[in-house]
């Protein structure tokens, strides 16, 4: 799979990040506790680590199997997240963080809406999935909306070092062609 490095949405631009997009990401999201609550990755205490972020991105881009999109509004031009699809087999599982002033709006799910059924337009994938902590209501209501289907909870799937340090129980939520 060879994805777009921009596509738009009816309200969106997903595009890939680059270096500049740092200081965007470190103020709008990447240091905030609320938003990383539930990621697999503690928040930033400096602009260093989102710089070191970014880099990996890009050399994911060119491994080819691990893509990272920005997400900035079309109207305003303004950095409100991010969403990632990393290829399988014969899928890919996605994953996305979304800055708090835009919690609540059908961005996150409008994202994910687009980037799923692009992913599944390709010939070799067949399934897009994601996970989401089981007391993680808003995401799994971004997955539902989006048009994925809970297909069960995997038991202590996940460490989320910001609430635990043992692993987590997740909805697993899948979309298929």
């Amino acid at each position: 799979m060879k994805p777009p490095e921009r596509f738009l949405t009816s309200r969106l631009v997903l595009r890939k990040p680059s270096i500049e997009d740092a200081s965007g990401i470190f103020r709008e999201y990447a240091q905030d506790p609320a938003v990383t609550k539930y990621l697999v990755w503690r928040p930033h205490r400096s602009i260093e680590e989102t710089n070191t972020f970014l880099e990996q991105c890009l050399r994911n881009w060119e491994g080819g199997h691990d893509f990272a999109w920005v997400i900035e509004s079309k109207e305003k031009a303004a950095l409100m997240g991010m969403i990632g699809l990393r290829l399988e087999q014969t899928g890919a599982n996605l994953g996305y963080v979304l800055a708090v002033p835009f919690w609540n709006q059908g961005i996150m799910t409008e994202a994910v809406a687009a980037l799923a059924d692009c992913a599944l337009d390709q010939e070799s994938i067949f399934r897009v999935w994601a996970v989401t902590d089981v007391e993680n209501g808003g995401s799994a209501r971004v997955l539902q909306k989006a048009g994925m289907k809970c297909e069960g909870i995997l038991r202590r799937w996940i460490v989320l070092p910001n609430i635990s340090s043992e692993p987590r129980d997740c909805y697993c939520y899948a979309k298929t062609r």
